[in-house]
């Protein structure tokens, strides 16, 4: 990193005025900086934690985002919601994928490894692999070494439940594994993490190798996601005018990565591979499993997710799940539902109401109905995905976000709470894809409040189709400047 600060979004001459009144308010100057820094990165380097089950890999990625965030669910085989978390060390911000809620031995703890490695090194920029010093090297730690091999990204190799002097020796028989040097670590005590830490910053390039956007004319990527079983393959070939992917009734038949050029509505655009992991399983919970690993890749690989939804069948968990999924990856959205046409008119009238309150967090995404079957409506796919592009590259420039903000807080104050009433003192657009704020405020803001306050930013300045992250700062009491 230069000594320069990273102004985000904002220009020189903004910068320095946005500083300015910040200054008049009372905030400390590198508190500020420090706040539009961290709103204003692009997309961060990726590190995943790969290893069988039991080496500690939850318990290290705990350690690394130096909170108890990734919480070890009870039961195998649970797919939790979010898979990657932002870290820092010595001032480098990258994101870690952690591969250790998934463990499950729902058909052969090998199989289920390999996956997960597989998964996790395909969307990552360097690689973490855990081994039990105590145990030593086994077969499937020397499976996964092999795929480490194939991808030919980074590794470091982390020799765990190293307690003290003695566990140093189990941890040397590891340079067998052909990696380079085992580093001796205790993620339960945070022994050597450390050293580990420094050696990852290594490995890690500055920004992830895809860039968005930045590749000029380059073909926007496109994720298509939903259920297994919804239509998605039916839809690509539709899209692409010819038979591409294997469709078949049974569920989970689409098997290897596809990254498809397709030319639609007079441009080029690449829909990338939601089938990025081969799957040699035939279980449900398997097929399920495996479902939402690749939708977790080929969303980190896209820039907009086009969530499908099948109309013959009830809004799922799982449906919310996948467009929690693309949200929280701040992609932007469109919500395609299909089959549209082989409702009746009473199924039709359910599906609305079930749209108003199931889909409520995400009305701001651009709808289309469609047929993958019979191609309707497949012209208005584009014009959906460009109108959430535009969202989730917009920016309001700040002095015309603090006039609207000072107009918000003057019509809707905050609640008063224990005597005190918070105040929005100003605010700035950091980044964009997503559109990122950061607010400064004399006190706590609630979450409704909040709320409130992206639904106005978005009935002013449009944001179709795109999430918004706001964070606040709160402003330090006065008297305790020196």
């Amino acid at each position: 990193m230069n000594d320069q600060h990273d102004h985000g979004a904002l220009g020189d001459a903004e910068y320095a005025e946005f500083m300015e009144l910040a200054a008049e308010e009372g905030f400390d100057i590198e508190e500020v900086e420090g706040a539009i820094e961290a709103a204003g990165h692009g997309p961060l380097p990726v590190l995943a934690v790969v290893g069988r089950p039991n080496v500690g890999k939850s318990t290290l990625v705990n350690r690394i985002i130096g909170r108890r965030e990734a919480v070890v669910e009870d039961h195998p085989g649970v797919t939790r919601d979010r898979v990657t978390y932002e870290a820092e060390w010595v001032g480098r911000r990258f994101k870690v994928v952690d591969t250790g809620g998934w463990e499950q031995d729902v058909f052969g703890i090998d199989a289920s490894v390999a996956a997960q490695a597989e998964f996790a090194i395909e969307a990552a920029d360097a690689v973490v692999f855990v081994v039990d010093a105590t145990v030593g090297a086994t077969d499937t730690d020397e499976a996964v070494v092999k795929l480490l091999r194939r991808a030919g990204k980074p590794v470091v190799l982390a020799a765990n439940k190293v307690d003290g002097p003695s566990g140093e020796a189990d941890a040397a028989m590891l340079w067998s594994l052909g990696l380079g040097e085992p580093f001796p670590i205790s993620a339960l005590h945070g022994r050597g993490t450390g050293d580990l830490l420094d050696e990852v910053i290594k490995a890690l390039p500055d920004a992830p190798a895809q860039t968005f956007g930045t590749a000029v004319g380059g073909p926007r990527r496109i994720a298509l996601i939903g259920r297994p079983n919804v239509g998605k393959s039916s839809l690509l070939n539709k899209v692409a005018g010819e038979e591409r992917v294997v469709v078949s009734e049974l569920a989970g038949t689409t098997r290897d990565p596809v990254d498809e050029l397709i030319e639609l509505g007079g441009k080029t655009w690449k829909f990338v591979d939601t089938a990025g992991i081969r799957k040699r399983v035939h279980l449900q919970e398997g097929a399920d499993y495996y479902a939402s690993l690749r939708t977790a890749a080929a969303v980190e690989k896209a820039e907009v997710a086009v969530v499908l939804i099948d109309t013959t069948e009830s809004i799922s968990v799982q449906d919310q799940r996948i467009i929690t999924m693309a949200v929280e990856a701040g992609r932007a959205l469109v919500i395609a539902y299909n089959k549209w046409d082989e409702l009746d008119e009473e199924r039709r009238y359910y599906l609305e109401r079930e749209i108003e309150t199931e889909m409520q967090q995400v009305s701001w995404a651009p709808r289309v109905n469609v047929s993958a079957r019979t191609g309707r409506h497949m012209d208005k796919l584009v014009p959906a995905i460009e109108t959430a592009l535009a969202g989730w590259e917009t920016r309001v420039p700040t002095g015309r976000l603090n006039a609207f903000l000072g107009e918000l807080v003057a019509a809707h104050p905050h609640p008063i709470r224990g005597g005190k009433q918070p105040r929005i003192l100003f605010g700035t657009q950091a980044g964009t894809k997503p559109p990122r704020f950061v607010l400064f405020a004399s006190g706590f803001l609630e979450h409704g409040y909040r709320r409130f306050v992206e639904r106005r930013l978005r009935e002013e300045f449009g944001f179709e189709g795109t999430p918004i992250h706001i964070s606040v700062r709160v402003r330090e009491k006065r008297g305790r400047k020196k």
